[in-house]
């Protein structure tokens, strides 16, 4: 009997469990029924577009509210990120709008789907993207200008000494955008709160923050963390503060590093600036010819700081932070003078050594030519010395009293400041070359000019061309020159001891000359003639006849060109 109640007690249990889940289920009916009537056609709960809420509203709603919230965004700046770097634009200047309607037609409406319906009252929402509508006249420049400050190549990271502290510029990472990636970002994500970001290819410099970090803290903090001192004569020292390294030291990216390069050159400089009062330029004797007499100028020696082993391992002093290690002294030596008074005392020039005439020269090449023999007339050149053209007459300009007069450019005539001082210059190294002098530089002319020998003459332009020979004889030697009459004559007098032959090598390979069209009212007309190559062989032999040295010298000249005026 007990059994039965209980199998009946169960049976009632279950029949209740059954009406309250049928019930639920026609709870939830009706509850769906009615939810889908009333939501139905409208937008999806938790939609949300630029920030705004929409869900739930009809499409007209919606469209209204968007309209009302987002109309003047197109106003307001968008930030768009790539990697480190960033940019910001406005969307109307970029042709950048909202098609509200299109953007609510894609949104579309609730869905009938139970499920998506519960995952719209219960999650998270939804940030639906907008439909833009797009200028393109506006919006491709402005892609493009977002497209360059977005992109950059990698920057290498630099070193730099400054007023005597270590400047770093950091390296910055280079990025590599994809612009159609930027357009789709830009289109559909402009009215994102959070902004727009854009992939970046990042790619890193050579030189890193690492290596700019070990070198700002190794040799740029080594070098300085001290001056350099090198002490000279008389309590005068060279000093390089620290504020000056700069001038010195310099970090060079090479390999993926930055090489510490040090200008010894430029450290000589600065230490020079003090030192060079210690040091005493060497000066000859010279002798001065007046009214039948001479006077003597006493020599002095000089002593000079042998700068290349006063700065021997001065890289190692310079990175060493050592104290005793970066103050050192100067290397003196001495300069005797090659000329001196002694010498000036017993000095003749009473033979010639060396004599060459030249002629021919237009009224403007004399004022020029006369001017230069003054300046140089009565220079003495001592035992081992070496005269230079240039060097002893310093500029040569108007400021000078050089006139304007003719000279070959390019193979025709032209004018310059000076011309027709080659001709002086061609003179004074035949003199030199008969003197037995040692030749140390000249330039012959480009073209042959007839009035000069063939392969011994010189031309000399200031600042660039220099004639410079040597006094290679024990005894002093003097330029004598004298102008008139169209001839120019040099004679350098002394102690002869050579005697000295020219033999001429002929003429050979000869290249003809090129028509040149010239306009212009200065056009000279000139017909031309051929290059050729010529050779020249200096036999220098004792006063006896014994030969001391054969020297063989070949010159080319170009063919001067046929010149037609137009």
């Amino acid at each position: 009997m007990s059994q039965s109640k209980s199998q009946d007690s169960g049976r009632r249990g279950t029949r209740i469990a059954g009406g309250v889940v049928a019930g639920l289920f026609a709870l939830a009916a009706v509850a769906y029924g009615a939810d889908y009537f009333l939501t139905k056609g409208n937008v999806p709960r938790g939609t949300t577009v630029g920030g705004v809420d929409i869900s739930g509203m009809s499409p007209a709603e919606a469209r209204t509210t968007l309209e009302r919230e987002l109309g003047g965004v197109v106003d307001e700046p968008v930030t768009v990120t790539a990697g480190d770097r960033a940019v910001e634009f406005i969307p109307a200047q970029a042709g950048l709008g909202i098609d509200f309607a299109q953007t609510i037609e894609e949104i579309g409406t609730e869905s009938a789907n139970p499920l998506l319906r519960l995952q719209g009252l219960f999650g998270s929402g939804t940030e639906a993207e907008i439909v833009s509508a797009a200028d393109d006249t506006a919006l491709t420049p402005e892609l493009e200008r977002m497209h360059a400050e977005l992109s950059a190549e990698p920057a290498d990271g630099r070193v730099e000494l400054v007023d005597g502290r270590v400047q770093v510029t950091e390296a910055v990472n280079g990025h590599v955008i994809d612009p159609a990636a930027l357009r789709e970002g830009v289109t559909t994500d402009w009215l994102d709160p959070a902004g727009i970001e854009v992939d970046a290819e990042v790619t890193p410099p050579a030189i890193d923050a690492d290596t700019v970090a070990a070198t700002a803290e190794g040799d740029a903090a080594t070098v300085i963390s001290g001056p350099l001192t090198v002490t000279g004569r008389d309590d005068i020292n060279g000093i390089i503060p620290p504020e000056r390294m700069g001038e010195v030291v310099t970090f060079i990216p090479e390999d993926g590093t930055l090489r510490t390069d040090i200008n010894v050159e430029a450290a000589q400089g600065i230490l020079d600036e003090t030192l060079s009062e210690t040091e005493s330029t060497r000066r000859n004797a010279d002798i001065i010819f007046s009214g039948g007499s001479r006077q003597i100028i006493p020599h002095s020696d000089g002593v000079q700081i042998n700068w290349e082993t006063t700065l021997e391992g001065f890289n190692d002093r310079l990175l060493s932070t050592d104290p005793e290690a970066r103050q050192w002294e100067a290397e003196y030596e001495d300069e005797p003078a090659t000329f001196t008074t002694e010498m000036a005392e017993v000095a003749t020039f009473d033979q010639t050594v060396g004599e060459f005439t030249t002629s021919g020269y237009s009224a403007s090449s004399g004022v020029n030519i006369q001017l230069v023999a003054a300046t140089v007339n009565g220079a003495i050149i001592a035992p081992g010395d070496t005269f230079s053209l240039n060097g002893y007459t310093g500029p040569r300009g108007t400021a000078q009293g050089y006139v304007d007069s003719g000279i070959i450019i390019n193979g025709r005539g032209g004018t310059a400041v000076g011309g027709g001082i080659s001709q002086y210059a061609t003179t004074l190294y035949n003199a030199a070359y008969f003197a037995g002098m040692e030749d140390v530089a000249h330039t012959p002319h480009s073209y042959y000019i007839s009035r000069y020998p063939a392969g011994r003459e010189a031309t000399v332009y200031e600042g660039a061309i220099d004639l410079q020979f040597r006094n290679n004889s024990q005894y002093p030697v003097r330029i004598e020159s004298t102008v008139g009459g169209g001839n120019v004559t040099i004679r350098l007098t002394g102690v002869k001891t050579v005697q000295v032959e020219s033999v001429n090598g002929g003429r050979w390979a000869p290249t003809q000359p090129q028509t040149m069209n010239v306009s212009g009212s200065d056009c000279s007309p000139s017909g031309g003639a051929p290059g050729f190559t010529t050779s020249d062989t200096r036999i220098i032999r004792d006063l006896a006849g014994n030969e001391i040295s054969r020297e063989v010298q070949t010159t080319v000249y170009d063919p001067q060109p046929i010149v037609r005026c137009s």
